[in-house]
């Protein structure tokens, strides 16, 4: 992520400015750690259908790599892979 300065974007955020860095900050998304594959799977049905604002969310859980990223950085590369699903799958509609 290149020239993104933790102050600048924080400012940048603050601010009311949109950037790189807001990418998928809009978005809403659900991260799991933890829970076997089965109870994911679970999870994501039962948050479904109890909020219908969560229906077209997207859903992460946690690995060893992205425990050590920013909580900003995991929102955007999974508000992006879920972008490109979605597309994906309207593309096969």
């Amino acid at each position: 992520m290149r020239g993104n300065h933790p102050a600048r974007r924080r400012r940048e955020l603050t601010s009311g400015r949109r950037s790189a860095y807001a990418g998928g900050m809009e978005e809403k998304l659900v991260l799991l750690h933890g829970f076997e594959p089965g109870e994911v799977v679970a999870a994501m049905r039962a948050i479904k259908a109890a909020l219908p604002s969560a229906r077209d969310a997207a859903f992460a859980t946690t690995t060893e790599t992205n425990l050590l990223w920013r909580v900003s950085e995991l929102v955007e590369h999974v508000s992006e892979e879920h972008r490109a699903m979605k597309a994906s799958r309207e593309r096969k509609a």
